[in-house]
């Protein structure tokens, strides 16, 4: 995917910003689709500086329109079907700064799905604006931090071998452990 990514972008070059975003925020979208491949390809065509910035505006704008979209075809079916449980509901109803907090927080997390995110605090009763400041905030560090990983990964690096042999392991062992609990499940 993100080789033709790549290839798209270059071969129109005098669109390409639009495609990159148009790209991102389609990806926010849908919600399921990690945007890696995204920040890789705009990091090999617009450089580091360029690429993360085009990566974190795209993520941005797309969380805003997840938000507003979700907002609208799924607060009031989800909404009423999660408030029946008590923790959720609390989670679902928070406001303010406590949602500004909870919002960046989760953002900061790499390994909180960005449009899980985007979801709850859409059928949630987080305001657009806390959302857009808190998402926006949140998703600064998370960038740099994913930019910088694909960068010395793409360029293999000495920490780009470290980065994937990391991830390995660490995929390593949830496969293992997912095989051991469903031994023990049966």
């Amino acid at each position: 995917m993100q080789d033709w990514l790549v290839e798209v972008l270059v071969n129109y070059k005098e669109i390409a910003v639009v495609i990159s975003l148009l790209v991102n925020i389609l990806i926010s979208i849908i919600g399921v689709i990690p945007s890696v491949f995204i920040t890789a390809a705009n990091l090999l065509v617009f450089g580091f500086w360029k690429g993360t910035f085009l990566s974190f505006l795209g993520e941005s704008i797309g969380a805003i329109l997840s938000f507003w979209l979700y907002r609208k075809g799924f607060k009031r079916v989800v909404g009423k079907k999660l408030n029946k449980y008590p923790l959720v509901s609390r989670l679902l109803n928070i406001k303010g700064k406590d949602a500004f907090f909870l919002i960046l927080s989760l953002r900061l997390l790499p390994f909180i799905p960005s449009g899980l995110v985007t979801f709850a605090s859409a059928v949630g009763t987080v305001s657009l604006i806390v959302f857009l400041f808190a998402s926006s905030i949140g998703k600064i560090p998370a960038m740099l931090i994913e930019a910088y990983s694909v960068d010395q990964v793409t360029n293999w690096t000495t920490e780009g071998k470290l980065i994937l042999s990391i991830l390995s392991i660490v995929g390593l062992i949830y496969v293992i452990s997912n095989i051991s609990k469903n031994q023990k499940e049966k």
